[in-house]
């Protein structure tokens, strides 16, 4: 009854959910503070007699206020329902097996992979460097490749690439080859590649609502490139849903990619929390990766992650644990608030200190 396709899927594990109990939850990388309180206005006021509408199938008024804020032309933007749906559309649209192997890091964002076998995509891992970092030259060596995709800063180490990095390797790779730079977490603290586009025709920005604009439950990310990548990410969506994005989202999408005074406000305040907790684990004896991400890498050597994750799991804090060879003594926690991240670093200092 179930197609070969079907039975060799391996789904991606998302961060989990458990319900058993209260938890303070720092392990999906969510922003803990609100989006924009404009937005609560508007659902109060909407006229739900418009629900019996279909949405604008092109998103024309959110990606017009998307490249105004980017700096683009709005044949520029497409939009779809989250960055990964977005992802999706990229992978099918322009990575070939007939044109060689996708490259993306060792250690990345596990969905890239999935997609893979989603898609029958022949891949290979690049290795980090030995500071965690992306390996520019890995992606140039070796036989030609049918693209490059990483996040950056990269997950789940949180390290970042410079824009002058991102040249060195666009300016180097083959022109007729499409590089996703996915920035996710770009609005902590690193430089968007966005002003790349317009020289480098073959590369691709995605970005999410989730992260930075805090509306991880909404499901809105988009893209930016040049415009015949954005005609053929629509010629994609078409050929699957002509109408992913509701109405709803799509106006609280230009609420908040208008709102650019308060998250840069919630923005600054993740940095800083990010900053403290990183200095204060450092203090007493844990490495920590030099995150430009809305989340730390970290380890306790002597401990392990699946140690680190269970103990403080028991005390009621979730962080995340890969049980991955490489990175399984590390966990990822998710910058949280001021008050939150004193939770964590009390239960840290009781139930690590010493060992």
């Amino acid at each position: 009854m179930l197609s070969q396709r079907v039975k060799n899927l391996t789904p991606y594990v998302p961060g989990e959910q458990p319900q058993d109990r209260q938890y303070l939850k720092l392990n999906t990388n969510e922003n803990p503070y609100p989006p924009t309180p404009k937005i609560e206005g508007f659902i109060k006021e909407f006229n739900i007699e418009k629900l019996r509408l279909y949405p604008d199938p092109l998103a024309n008024n959110l990606r017009e206020k998307i490249a105004q804020r980017y700096m683009v032309g709005k044949e520029n933007v497409f939009v779809g329902n989250g960055s990964d749906e977005v992802l999706s559309f990229a992978f099918y649209a322009f990575f070939d097996s007939s044109m060689g192997k996708l490259l993306f890091p060792n250690f990345t964002y596990s969905f890239y992979p999935v997609y893979c076998d989603f898609y029958s995509i022949d891949y290979d891992k690049v290795p980090l460097n030995t500071d965690f970092s992306v390996n520019i030259n890995g992606f140039l060596n070796g036989e030609k490749s049918c693209g490059i995709i990483f996040p950056n800063p990269n997950a789940p180490t949180g390290i970042l690439l410079s824009i002058d990095d991102l040249n060195n390797l666009l300016e180097r790779y083959p022109k007729d080859r499409v590089v996703i730079i996915d920035e996710a977490y770009i609005d902590f603290g690193g430089q968007s590649a966005v002003s790349l586009i317009v020289r480098y025709k073959n590369l691709l920005v995605i970005r999410t609502f989730s992260k930075s604009m805090s509306l991880a439950g909404l499901r809105l990310g988009f893209a930016i490139g040049d415009k015949k990548l954005i005609e053929t990410l629509f010629a994609v969506k078409d050929s699957f849903n002509s109408y992913p994005i509701d109405m709803l989202a799509l106006k609280i999408g230009e609420i908040a990619i208008e709102d650019e005074d308060y998250y840069r406000s919630t923005t600054e305040k993740i940095i800083n929390n990010r900053s403290k907790l990183s200095d204060e684990l450092e203090k007493i004896g844990w490495e920590v990766l030099p995150s430009q991400a809305n989340f730390i890498f970290t380890k306790k050597h002597g401990v392990t992650g699946q140690k680190v994750y269970e103990t403080l799991k028991n005390k009621g804090v979730l962080v995340r644990y890969f049980n991955i060879e490489g990175i399984k003594d590390f966990v990822r926690i998710t910058i949280g608030t001021k008050e939150q991240l004193g939770i964590l670093l009390k239960e840290v200092q009781k139930c690590f200190s010493g060992k």
